[in-house]
C-alpha cells in the first residue's frame, strides 16, 4: 500500500492520483435510491468568461451534471438545485457580511443580479426540479434539505457543483453526519485552483464520501432497477 502522507513533494493532484489507484479506505458504497443535489452552479461560479471569481476545473462539469440531472428523472428520483443570494442590505449574510470591503466575494452576490442566476447551459426543469436559495455552505444548513430526503426515503446523495473546498466539503460532510452513503463524481466538482480541488477530494474520499469517476455514476443509474 501507498503511503501518501510520506509524499509531500508531491502535488496535490498527485496525492490524489495515487489514493485513487491505491485506496487507504473501504468504501461506503451505493445505496437503494438517491438524490442529485447540486450545489450553487450559478454565474458567479461558472461563468469564468464574466467573473474572477468562476472556476472551471472540468471543462464538462455542466454536461455531466445535466446527464446526471436527466437519468434521476428517468428514475423518478429527486434533483435539487442550490444556489446563493442575498438582500440589498446584507442583513441575512450572518458572518459574512462583515466582509464588505470584498465587492466580489460570497456575501456581495444579490437577488436579482446576474451572478445569482443559474447558468444557462444548465437543464433545469422547474416543475419537477427542486430549487433551495441557501445562505451558507452546507446545502443542508437552513434549508428543507433533510426533509425531502426522508419524504423520498432516499439513503444515498449524490453531490455536484462547488467549490470543492467550501460547499461541497461542507454539503458532505453534512450528508454523512446524516446516515447518508455520500457519492461525489470527481468531474462534476470544481475549485478555483487544482490545489484547493484535489486536496480536498483527497480528503473527502479518506473520510466523508466515494469520490467515484462520473462515469461509474452513470453505470450504476443506467443498471438500477426501479423495482
Amino acid at each position: 500500500m501507498v503511503h501518501i502522507m510520506e509524499s509531500s513533494n508531491l502535488t496535490a493532484r498527485e496525492i490524489y492520483q495515487q489514493l485513487k489507484a491505491n485506496p487507504t479506505r473501504a468504501r461506503f458504497g451505493f445505496g437503494t435510491k438517491a438524490i442529485l443535489v447540486n450545489v450553487d452552479p450559478q454565474k458567479a461560479y461558472t461563468r469564468t468568461d464574466l467573473f474572477k471569481t468562476a472556476y472551471e476545473t472540468d471543462p464538462r462539469q455542466l454536461e455531466y451534471v445535466n446527464t446526471l440531472a436527466q437519468k434521476f428523472r428517468v428514475l423518478d428520483w429527486p434533483v435539487v438545485w442550490t444556489h446563493v443570494a442575498y438582500m440589498d442590505t446584507g442583513e441575512d449574510c450572518g458572518i459574512w457580511g462583515t466582509r464588505t470591503n470584498t465587492p466580489d466575494s460570497l456575501q456581495n452576490i444579490k437577488f436579482g443580479s446576474v451572478r445569482a442566476e443559474f447558468d444557462d447551459r444548465l437543464d433545469i426543469d422547474p416543475a419537477r426540479d427542486v430549487i433551495y436559495c441557501k445562505k451558507m455552505p452546507s446545502a443542508f444548513f437552513e434549508t428543507p434539505l433533510q426533509s425531502l430526503c426522508v419524504w423520498h426515503k432516499v439513503d444515498t446523495i449524490v453531490i455536484t457543483g462547488g467549490s470543492t473546498s467550501g460547499c461541497i466539503r461542507a454539503t458532505a460532510v453534512d450528508s454523512l453526519s446524516r446516515g447518508y452513503r455520500t457519492i461525489v463524481p470527481e468531474e462534476c466538482v470544481a475549485d478555483k485552483h487544482e490545489s484547493y480541488h484535489f486536496a480536498n477530494l483527497t480528503d473527502l474520499a479518506i473520510k466523508y464520501a466515494d469520490v467515484l469517476e462520473v462515469s461509474e455514476v452513470f453505470e450504476w443509474l443506467d443498471g438500477h432497477d426501479q423495482t
